[in-house]
């Protein structure tokens, strides 16, 4: 059931014509550095692997990509979305592929991984109507002028994307860029490569320019440091980490050019005692366990006003333990193991790290059934704790949540707020007045009333404070993507009197 590289042959050969490696122009190049391995994440075992790019194959990357922003600027803005569509078209033509390769290689179960590989052929189709909307604006000012506002890309766009969503992030990030009008050099995570791979040989057979996408698949320390360093880059776009974060912010900030920064959170979910509590029992599991906590809006913080707060974690941990574990590509299968041995560790040093701290761990017991070398964590409610635990104040990224109880509004407003993060947060309420009150205390890019999780490519998505900066989807992306160019046009019967004298 369980047996490492089950299907990648096959989509390898199907989708990256059996090569891995970095794609640059239109070819897929073999990387210049040293081998990376992935493993299969529900068994452990060794699963595929490639050459890291390195920094000759990066810099190779930037430059082409410079080249061919020129190109598709040359294009007028109508053929530009009809190409993007065209790339949609191609996602939903080839989409149980690449489900089925983003499962085996993240370890998503394949239900997640096909919707998500709808969304992001939406996406696609989304951002192909907005090329041709770009608009400028006119400015009246008393100097006998007119001046004319327009809006340009940025040029070479350098995405940095996770290991947690890759061909999600990678359509979010790639696709409103080149709306714009950008040249985007994707650097995916280096444990999940594949999918991105894929998306840019895609973008050439949908008709973009070669080296319009191109994809870097490589090491952070090597592959990204260069691309970072390529003086080709306009700007920089990152989903990750907040110590990753902060090298990159630092990186760009010292050659002054922008950068948008997606990162992650500890986003509280508020339970009233007045709220439908079986909806929030199944909302909370969705914020939580879904993607075994393995994205940056999960609910890892889990607030219950003090009156429910026993019985609601009760009736969480009998529904969770009713979670369906097994095998990713089992599309029947609800949660899948964390995507790395090394996420693995992290997660379950946090979970001991609660317990220690006197959490109660209610999780279901390990299915016999699945493989003891996989990185299978339970779905597991801590209870006991306090907002200032490690296992409250830490991104744990994974199936992992935090039960504190609190007593009233402006306690629960309080402790949403009691940490360094800003993503994303949520209230469940029968009280419409409570829900507004909430929604605008609580410092969160996103916040849900009677729900929790949903996103649009149409909605503005970031964070505050140590979430992040700018906004990655929404109208609010392409001013991120494009810079503003002022034009000033004499029309005056006589030039202004100033300095300077006719001939």
């Amino acid at each position: 059931m369980f047996q490492a590289g089950r299907v990648l042959e096959a989509e390898v050969a199907w989708l990256l014509g059996g090569r891995i490696g970095s794609v640059v122009e239109g070819e897929v190049l073999a990387g210049q550095g040293a081998p990376v391995g992935l493993e299969d994440p529900a068994t452990g075992l060794p699963m595929i692997s490639y050459a890291d790019a390195g920094a000759g194959v990066a810099r190779q990357a930037a430059a082409g990509a410079a080249r061919a922003q020129l190109a598709w600027m040359a294009l007028s803005a109508a053929e530009r979305g009809r190409r993007i569509w065209a790339l949609g078209g191609l996602i939903r033509q080839n989409a149980e592929a690449l489900a089925r390769l983003e499962s085996a290689n993240a370890g998503k179960p394949l239900r997640d991984c096909r919707a998500q590989v709808a969304r992001v052929a939406e996406m696609a189709e989304y951002w192909a109507g907005w090329c041709d909307k770009i608009e400028g604006r006119t400015v009246p000012v008393p100097s006998g002028h007119t001046v004319i506002i327009r809006r340009e890309p940025m040029g070479v766009v350098l995405a940095i994307t996770p290991w947690n969503a890759p061909l999600f992030t990678c359509g979010w990030n790639v696709l409103p860029a080149i709306a714009a009008g950008n040249a985007v050099v994707l650097k995916p995570s280096e444990y999940t490569p594949l999918t991105s791979i894929a998306f840019g040989l895609l973008a050439i057979e949908a008709g973009l320019p070669r080296g319009l996408v191109q994809v870097v698949a490589g090491l952070g320390a090597t592959s990204g440091e260069a691309l970072l360093a390529a003086p080709e880059v306009a700007m920089v776009t990152f989903v990750g980490g907040a110590a990753s974060a902060a090298r990159i912010a630092g990186t760009c900030a010292a050659r002054m050019i922008p950068c948008v920064l997606e990162l992650g959170g500890k986003s509280a979910n508020i339970v009233f005692a007045d709220a439908d509590l079986p909806a929030a029992v199944q909302g909370a599991q969705q914020a939580i366990f879904a993607s075994s906590g393995q994205s940056c809006v999960a609910g890892s913080r889990l607030l219950v006003q003090r009156p429910v707060h026993d019985r609601f974690v009760e009736m969480m941990a009998a529904a969770s333990a009713k979670i369906r574990l097994g095998d990713p590509l089992d599309g029947a299968t609800e949660a899948g193991p964390v995507a790395t041995a090394r996420q693995f560790a992290h997660v379950s040093g946090l979970v001991a790290a609660g317990v220690a701290e006197g959490a109660a761990a209610l999780a279901a017991p390990r299915p016999e059934a699945l493989p003891r070398d996989g990185f299978w964590v339970m779905p597991t409610i801590l209870a006991g704790l306090t907002n200032e635990s490690s296992a409250a104040q830490t991104e744990i990224f994974g199936p992992v949540v935090a039960a504190i109880p609190f007593e009233d509004e402006a306690e629960a407003v309080r402790l949403a707020n009691a940490t360094p993060y800003g993503l994303a947060g949520a209230v469940w309420t029968q009280s419409l007045g409570r829900a507004h009150r909430v929604a605008a205390g609580v410092r969160a890019g996103s916040f849900w009333v009677n729900g929790y999780g949903t996103i649009h490519v149409s909605v503005p998505f970031g964070g505050f404070g140590a979430s992040g900066h700018g906004r990655s989807s929404g109208q609010e992306a392409l001013a991120a993507y494009t810079q503003s160019k002022a034009v000033w046009v004499e029309t005056a019967e006589q030039p202004a009197l100033g300095f300077g004298h006719r001939p």
